[in-house]
């Protein structure tokens, strides 16, 4: 939780191995006002000091629904973090965190924005939350949500799939379409791949000034990735 949290604070400086400028650029669009061309569902990600955080974001009927999953790079656990606003008012913040044992937090806020429910649950056992951690909870679903606001912005897109021999990726979606990635991470995929039976699942990022691989892993990246409909 800590590695997550320190990527959403500084979200993009690590963010490209090439001179790219999409760092300083879609965070200064976030003082932009908000552009009604943006989709209402969108997947993107970045590139943090400790991880890799992947983001699916909707936003319908004045409501915002917003889920991160952070990706350590080498060491720390597995988490997943769903929240949702209601306007600008945040409603709920829900945290799975997949170590040993499991972890999952739940908090909810009412319409003022007063904490209405909150609760912890360590390998089966509940336990209150104090007012500090509610505290630190709420300020990184705002950190997170800014974050959100700037890659949005900055127009960089998530895509995932698996991987073919002839550098081309079948998409989530079903598309087959070929990454546009440097040597450094044609390389780094190729790798993974020869010492897995299967075809590993790649993450990338897309934005107007290029393209920048994200993961690589054997899990199945499509089997849980969030869908407009199902969102």
């Amino acid at each position: 939780m800590n590695s997550f949290v320190e990527g959403a604070v500084s979200p993009l400086l690590s963010f490209w191995r090439r001179p790219l400028l999409l760092a300083g650029a879609a965070l200064l669009l976030t003082a932009c006002s908000h552009d009604s061309s943006l989709p209402p569902f969108t997947a993107s990600g970045f590139a943090g000091d400790q991880g890799a955080v992947r983001i699916w974001r909707k936003d319908s009927g004045g409501e915002t629904h917003l889920l991160a999953a952070f990706s350590p790079w080498h060491h720390g656990n597995t988490s997943l973090s769903e929240y949702r606003w209601q306007g600008d008012a945040l409603t709920l913040i829900e945290l799975n965190v997949y170590g040993k044992p499991p972890e999952h937090i739940r908090v909810r806020f009412d319409d003022r924005g007063e904490l209405s429910f909150m609760q912890r649950e360590v390998d089966g056992q509940k336990q209150q939350l104090s007012s500090d951690q509610v505290a630190l909870y709420r300020y990184r679903a705002e950190q997170i949500r800014q974050t959100s606001d700037a890659l949005r912005q900055g127009r960089v897109i998530l895509r995932q799939g698996r991987w073919q021999a002839n550098h081309t990726v079948q998409t989530c979606e079903g598309q087959t379409v070929k990454p546009d990635l440097d040597d450094y991470a044609l390389n780094r995929i190729e790798q993974r791949q020869n010492r897995s039976a299967v075809a590993v699942s790649v993450a990338w990022l897309e934005a107007p000034e290029g393209a920048q691989l994200l993961l690589v892993a054997n899990e199945d990246f499509c089997r849980w990735q969030p869908t407009e409909k199902s969102f």
